[in-house]
């Protein structure tokens, strides 16, 4: 079906955007903080960021089979791992210009390509308006 990719800094509302998505579209989320926390893996190199990025492609993927839309909802700070992810649909959340991690805010990239650029914290009605947007271009 449809894997949705939403990403920005941390703090950005990249899981409150996701979860109210989720609800709206009938959509399986995929939060990377739980996704770390079931595996015990919260190793921020390259390497263990990678890792994250093919594990939630891979969740992605499995559940994207079942014709679910997925929504994945994770920081993926580079070019690189967002094409690894391969989405759908690429949602960046650039609410802020910082996060509080130096370690990420140092290799944060601005995506290449998106679909939809949000700028601000979206209020109910605007994810509403959001939701509906993606339903129509996937029709």
């Amino acid at each position: 079906m449809t894997k949705i990719l939403v990403c920005g800094l941390p703090g950005s509302g990249k899981t409150h955007l996701s979860k109210n998505l989720s609800n709206l579209l009938t959509a399986v989320h995929l939060n990377a903080d739980e996704i770390r926390k079931k595996h015990n893996d919260w190793d921020f190199s390259p390497a263990g960021r990678l890792r994250q990025a093919n594990r939630m492609k891979s969740l992605a993927d499995e559940y994207s089979e079942y014709k679910r839309i997925v929504i994945a909802d994770f920081v993926c700070p580079t070019n690189k791992l967002r094409d690894e992810f391969s989405a759908d649909i690429t949602i960046w959340v650039d609410t802020i210009k910082e996060g509080r991690f130096e370690d990420t805010n140092k290799i944060f990239e601005e995506p290449n390509h998106v679909d939809y650029h949000i700028t601000k914290f979206l209020k109910q009605n605007e994810i509403k308006d959001l939701s509906e947007k993606i339903l129509e271009g996937l029709q």
